[in-house]
């Protein structure tokens, strides 16, 4: 029986996922996909924009702007990328392998493919810095920091244990690779400063969070003690004082990150004396019992969580404020949006506040078919050495490729 009066309809699988700011909703479907505000979702949810066309195997938006990348179930070797709120297709990518995945900041765009992930600059859409054989990822999994200003990029250091590797996508260099989990990694997730990375294994029993610049450990939570699930979703609250994740479970936890201020913590070690013997009692029995089972002890657990009315699908959760209230948002794959209130005082169990069906929702005008204004491009194999220069490669394919370029780069800052 469905808890929430789920209407049973045909079998249509949605690609839905929210932006870095969580500020838009963006749903992929059959023949097309939709763009939908958040800004008044807890009485609606106001579709921006829709596309008829393709199949879409994965889109994703730049924050607020006009800019989405795009790549459709017939070639899904070929990122474009396209402004459409005028309908334009700025530039067109090829690669050598399909591509699982894509990630968007101010600064770059990122393209994993199975073995590789390609750096364009997201200004010129220039490929600035390509890093090669990386270990086995048919899944995609990779994460870019929303922030420009710490600009980092997370990635599967190893295919057999859960290691992180942390790379500069702006000074284009490796920072540093966290051994986070036993497991192999089944999902990372950066805060809105890109200081913070979250991680979880594929047992998916504990989230885990580190420091970007020195790798330590900062928090550690247990989301379940005997079940393994399958972690599909893991996000920083926009405010930066939750984590919350989704699996193919029906409970969606979030976690509080207690962030005490120096003096605070001062305060506590000289003056609490719960704290002393709080202190006491772990240093006992971390040396009186074996180590998995202290870490049962210290772990944190869930401040609150949602229960979804369907177990076994794929969901997409965030955390965010809107219009002054702290929300949770689920998005599911089956074209549901949940939308729930938090008890920032007391945690526990989440209120469903409101639930849109994606395919009730009334459509926009249809839009005028993209008209390409960009160039095509085929960036090499991860096998081969790097190639031409995004200048020298249009010079070889268009006879006003100056022209071209020019128009490209106009089209794209007309955005940022």
């Amino acid at each position: 029986m469905d808890l929430l009066g789920r209407k049973e309809k045909e079998d249509e699988a949605f690609i839905v996922n929210f932006n870095q700011d969580c500020s838009s909703l963006f749903a992929g479907y059959k023949n097309g996909y939709s763009l939908f505000s958040l800004s008044s979702i807890d009485t609606m949810l106001e579709e921006i924009y829709r596309s008829n066309s393709e199949d879409i195997r994965l889109v994703e938006r730049l924050f607020s702007s006009s800019l989405v990348a795009i790549v459709a179930l017939d070639h899904p070797r070929k990122l474009k990328v396209c402004h459409f709120k005028k309908g334009t297709e700025i530039c067109n990518y090829s690669y050598s392998n399909t591509v699982l995945a894509i990630k968007l900041n101010r600064a770059r765009l990122v393209v994993c493919l199975v073995g590789s992930l390609y750096i364009h600059n997201i200004r010129d859409m220039k490929v600035v810095h390509t890093i090669r054989d990386t270990p086995p990822n048919p899944s995609g999994l990779c994460a870019l920091a929303p922030s420009s200003d710490n600009c980092y990029l997370a990635y599967p250091g190893s295919a057999t244990v859960g290691e992180v590797q942390i790379f500069d996508a702006v000074n284009l260099r490796a920072k540093i690779m966290i051994p986070a989990h036993d497991s192999p990694l089944a999902a990372i997730a950066f805060s809105i400063s890109g200081l913070e990375v979250a991680t979880a294994s594929e047992k998916g029993t504990v989230i885990r969070v580190f420091s970007v610049n020195d790798g330590s450990k900062l928090y550690e939570f247990r989301r379940g003690v005997k079940r393994c699930v399958s972690i599909a979703s893991l996000s920083f609250s926009t405010c930066s004082n939750y984590l919350c994740c989704s699996s193919n479970t029906e409970t969606v936890h979030i976690f509080k990150l207690e962030r005490p201020s120096p003096d605070a913590k001062d305060a506590v070690q000289a003056d609490d004396w719960m704290g002393y013997i709080s202190k006491a009692v772990t240093n006992f029995t971390n040396m009186a019992l074996p180590s998995h089972v202290t870490d049962v002890f210290t772990q944190g657990r869930a401040f609150a969580s949602a229960m979804l009315p369907v177990a076994g699908l794929k969901h997409s959760c965030v955390i965010t404020t809107i219009q002054k209230q702290l929300r949770l948002l689920v998005a599911s794959s089956d074209g549901y949006v949940y939308v729930y209130s938090i008890s920032t005082v007391e945690g526990g169990e989440c209120q469903l506040v409101k639930k849109h069906d994606l395919r009730s929702i009334e459509t926009t005008p249809p839009p005028k078919p993209f008209v390409t204004e960009g160039v095509p491009m085929v960036v090499p194999p991860a096998t081969l050495p790097p190639g031409p220069s995004y200048a020298s490669a249009l010079k070889g394919n268009l006879n006003d490729s100056a022209k071209t370029i020019s128009q490209s780069r106009k089209n794209v800052r007309q955005f940022l």
